[in-house]
């Protein structure tokens, strides 16, 4: 990392922290990942060049596996056998989302057929712009529609989820924090199951090597606690600022119509992703925050995250949210076509 790269990154996180601590002072719910992605936003759209190196990203991708795999236990796994009819709903979510908001672009937007498909995309932001980069499309613009998606939902679903009352209806007791050498050496073999599953192509590779490698030492007892609050919140407020950092750079003039767009969309599949949510709540008995942030389109990372702060159940969400990257990853080349590509 060079001397520019590491103050770039000191301002964002400067940034990230200041916007943290205003979400704590107003009691906005998942204040570590919403104010900085609020503050970061701005900054970027006021024209500042801010960023957070990749190394940094990956690491805080690695943590928040890792944490997500130390709540799972022999309860959880007797719970999970009531899932299968969820993640059959995952699929069909997948598919009803990414139609209609196809649709609502263009129709209302007046979209190609293959930016809408992509600016539709319900997750998989990565993968999505990689494909847009070798398709005929305004790469641009989806990527502006699909950074709004991932604001809009990480502001918005932790809010729905206070305003229902579903946050603390049960108490919840966290484990005993990892002791230091512990929890050095959960980091790095994670870390080596990540880059192992980086070669194999999975998505969302680093945080599925925290996952598996936590779940793992846990479901056995071979080790014990969860990660501490020291290493958490910073990680958080990274993930909120990376989440910022793609508006950087994005003149006003750009961001108008597909701000709009994006927003449209938004509010679309957030309303049929909640009503999803909710009847597959009531069929399986899943806890409705649960199933609200499991199946809200938003990214892996940020959802998985969200879902440890608002205690709801992270393995529930993590699992869904990998199937519907696992079903895109395969889906949207098939609904792109071989005409989508660049001659």
């Amino acid at each position: 990392m060079s001397l520019s790269e590491l103050r770039t990154f000191a301002l964002t996180a400067l940034i990230g922290t200041a916007g943290a601590l205003i979400a704590i002072a107003v009691a906005f719910p998942a204040p570590y990942l919403i104010g900085p992605a609020v503050a970061v936003t701005l900054a970027g759209l006021a024209g500042m060049q801010l960023s957070v190196p990749g190394a940094v990203r990956n690491v805080c991708f690695v943590v928040v596996g890792v944490s997500m795999g130390t709540t799972v236990t022999p309860e959880v796994i007797v719970a999970a056998r009531t899932w299968p009819l969820s993640f059959v709903m995952v699929l069909v979510a997948v598919v009803i989302l990414l139609y209609v908001s196809c649709w609502v672009l263009q129709k209302f937007f007046r979209y190609d057929r293959v930016t809408a498909l992509l600016a539709s995309s319900p997750g998989h932001l990565s993968y999505v712009l990689s494909l847009a980069a070798e398709t005929r499309c305004d790469v641009r613009t989806v990527g502006v529609a699909q950074s709004v998606r991932v604001l809009a939902l990480t502001i918005t679903v932790p809010l729905i989820v206070d305003v229902l009352d579903l946050v603390g209806t049960d108490p919840v007791i966290l484990p005993e924090a990892m002791n230091t050498p512990v929890l050095i050496a959960t980091l790095v073999v994670s870390s080596l199951f990540g880059m192992l599953f980086l070669r194999l192509k999975f998505p969302a590779a680093l945080l599925l090597g925290g996952v598996v490698v936590s779940i793992g030492t846990h479901v056995t007892g071979f080790v014990g606690g969860g990660v501490p609050n020291w290493l958490l919140t910073p990680t958080y407020v990274i993930l909120g600022s990376v989440i910022g950092t793609r508006f950087c750079g994005v003149s006003l003039g750009e961001l108008r119509t597909a701000f709009v767009a994006g927003g449209v969309v938004t509010i679309v599949v957030t309303v049929l992703a909640a009503a999803i949510a909710g009847s597959v709540s009531y069929l399986t008995g899943v806890p409705l925050d649960a199933a609200l942030i499991a199946f809200a389109p938003g990214g892996l990372e940020t959802m998985s995250a969200m879902a440890v702060m608002l205690h709801a159940d992270p393995t529930y969400v993590g699992a869904h949210h990998v199937l519907r990257l696992l079903f895109l990853s395969v889906l949207m080349p098939l609904m792109l076509g071989k005409d989508a590509r660049q001659r």
